[in-house]
């Protein structure tokens, strides 16, 4: 029997939620076959509630990423920054860096750098800088380097500008249905915030992906540049 290697995907996103919808499918279909997974939210995302403070849409958004995270089978952390407030410094790359280097992820996924919104583009600079640092051994920090190995885009409909989907990653019926249930325990997901149908634009789009490469259903990944496009089972 062939033993497959056991992955790691690190899914980072500018707010909780980003990841989780953008990614969620194929992260439920990886820790559904026995990999792992973390979401690491840079903020919250607490300022879209137009009812609630701030800091009472984070406590809320904290917890639904809880409830997501539980849903799909991953772990969630997430670092201290405000909504619309992330800066690109070296802090906050180290912070992210320093994550790389204990979780030891296999791959990572992240924001495309094409943005509509500040977080996002910022989260994709942040996200380059932190892959570097934490792979170079001649940075000294608390744990050795790691290299995190192949990066992917998310497909956001906030991140749309010469995003190039090029990756199509099958998704099955079990993994579906998992990350849909799961969604529903984001506020904003169901609506509730702007009035957007995310779950339903979301679930259209993995048809939308999932058609041209021959899938039911597919989420799709844009690669730094260089990378073939693909029609895969797994990243």
């Amino acid at each position: 029997m062939v033993e497959h290697k056991q992955e790691h995907i690190l899914a980072i996103g500018g707010h909780a939620g980003d990841m989780d919808l953008t990614a969620g499918a194929v992260i439920a279909k990886y820790t559904q076959a026995g990999h792992k997974a973390t979401f690491l939210h840079l903020t919250p995302g607490e300022k879209g509630h137009p009812k609630l403070s701030p800091q009472d849409y984070a406590k809320q958004k904290i917890e639904e990423a809880r409830k997501f995270a539980d849903i799909v089978g991953a772990d969630v952390r997430f670092l201290a920054y405000k909504d619309a407030e992330l800066p690109v410094n070296e802090e906050v790359k180290y912070e992210v860096a320093d994550v790389i280097r204990e979780v030891k992820p296999t791959l990572i996924i992240t924001h495309w750098k094409g943005s509509i919104h500040k977080d996002h583009e910022n989260t994709h600079l942040i996200v380059q800088d932190a892959y570097f640092y934490a792979a170079l051994k001649t940075i000294e920090r608390a744990l050795p380097a790691h290299f995190a190995g192949p990066m992917y885009f998310a497909d956001n409909w906030e991140d749309p500008y010469d995003f190039r989907p090029e990756v199509f990653v099958d998704i099955p019926e079990e993994a579906y249905e998992t990350w849909v249930k799961a969604m529903n325990v984001y506020a904003y997901a169901r609506g509730e915030t702007s009035g957007f149908p995310f779950i339903e634009y979301y679930k259209a789009l993995t048809i939308v992906r999932g058609a041209p490469a021959g899938f039911k259903r597919a989420q799709a990944f844009a690669v730094p540049r260089g990378a073939l496009q693909r029609r895969v089972q797994y990243l």
